[in-house]
């Protein structure tokens, strides 16, 4: 799993995660659910990226 990719997906998981947790707290279900959306990509990039280095190593 390469550096940047495994970076990426952690900034996706914490940032989803910030976003959903704010707008939960000022009831914004929209926005709530987009930081939700960004929080399950962060963390599918990080299992493909698990993945590809178990297939590769």
């Amino acid at each position: 799993m390469s550096a940047g990719e495994k970076a990426k997906a952690k900034a996706e998981q914490v940032v989803g995660k910030t976003v959903r947790k704010a707008a939960h707290a000022v009831h914004k279900q929209s926005l709530e659910a987009k930081g939700a959306a960004l929080e399950a990509r962060g963390r599918m990039r990080g299992a493909k990226e698990q993945a590809k280095g178990s297939v590769k190593g």
